[in-house]
């Protein structure tokens, strides 16, 4: 009886340590296309990028063969601009959340009407400055791929030169957004 006893504790704790290790570790996805011959940013794509090179928002599209080359190029070019919008306006809502939080505890006196214009306002003119930084062309499949980028220091720029905007939010976004992007990049 002490041995069954035994075995059973030891079943248990054994269950209970797996199960909270599955609840606290991350889901892995697998982000790579395995695309055989293709650059990294093609197989990696859509991404925060945080390397020597800064923080980036990077954006890949792709185009099937269609028409004439160009504007299968512009096709690509024009998906890729959308990825690198999709994320950059997930990155400014978590801005405005991070700064509402602040804002509230601190009093300031900006509203959430004229707060969601300015990042709408700051995520038009940063994403006019996304530049195509790179396309592949798939051998095999005729499909051209385009990566977009958006430099996170050119966003505090812009944000640091707009003039109708809240200055407590301008300061905010120059203090906060490597912190905000870091724990966007790292999935956090």
């Amino acid at each position: 009886m002490k041995i069954l006893h035994s075995k059973f504790n030891s079943l248990f704790i054994i269950g209970l340590a797996l199960l909270l290790g599955a609840c606290s570790s991350k889901t892995m996805v697998e982000s790579d296309l395995d695309i055989a011959g293709a650059p990294d940013w093609v197989n990696k794509g859509t991404q925060f990028l945080n390397d020597r090179g800064g923080r980036l928002f990077h954006g890949v599209g792709e185009a099937p063969k269609v028409g004439s080359n160009s504007l299968q190029k512009s096709t690509a070019d024009n998906r890729a601009r959308t990825e690198v919008a999709r994320i950059f306006s997930s990155f400014m809502d978590a801005v405005s959340t991070d700064y509402t939080s602040a804002a509230s505890s601190g009093g300031s006196g900006v509203s959430e009407q004229a707060l969601s214009q300015q990042i709408k306002s700051v995520t038009k003119v940063n994403l006019s400055g996304v530049k195509i930084i790179a396309r592949w062309k798939d051998k095999k499949t005729n499909i051209i791929y385009s990566l977009a980028e958006l430099d996170l220091e050119k966003v505090k720029g812009t944000v640091n030169t707009t003039k109708n905007m809240n200055s407590d939010l301008k300061r905010y976004i120059s203090s906060n957004s490597a912190n905000i992007f870091d724990k966007m990049s790292t999935g956090e």
